[in-house]
């Protein structure tokens, strides 16, 4: 074994340990990672049941505060039109956020030539002729 051989042994042997040490690092911050947030997660799931009994206490007291001048049905029946009013209050605030996807129609044209990012073309050209392949339905 000559010296060259010898170090390029001693090469291969560095490399390997500085992957092994990369990669417990690497593990070791990614187990840390995953502890923090799987903290977070539970403690996101903690209130959020404790969120939704609260919500039924309060429609329970909402109910029970009607039920006193009203009868029992006709309190359960406001408390839960009231419920299902919030609820679609909340989704419409939800809903507002996102925008609508408009598709890249153009009535009585063609497609666009390129996106408006001017990146290139935005989907494949369509064939000149249609494929010849027969299409099966199961």
């Amino acid at each position: 074994m000559d010296r060259s051989d010898h170090l390029e042994h001693l090469d291969k042997h560095l490399v390997e340990e500085l992957a092994q040490v990369a990669r417990e690092t690497v593990r070791d911050e990614l187990r840390e990672q995953s502890r923090k947030r799987r903290r977070t997660a539970v403690l996101y799931a903690a209130s959020g049941a404790v969120a939704l009994y609260a919500g039924g206490a309060l429609a329970l007291a909402v109910g029970l505060a009607l039920a006193a001048g009203l009868p029992g049905w006709a309190a359960a029946l406001i408390t839960a039109a009231l419920l299902g009013a919030v609820a679609y209050f909340l989704r419409g605030l939800a809903h507002s956020g996102h925008r609508r996807h408009t598709p890249h129609h153009v009535l009585g044209g063609g497609p666009p030539a390129t996106p408006p990012t001017g990146l290139g073309m935005p989907y494949p050209p369509m064939p000149d002729t249609p494929p010849d392949t027969p299409h099966h339905r199961a």
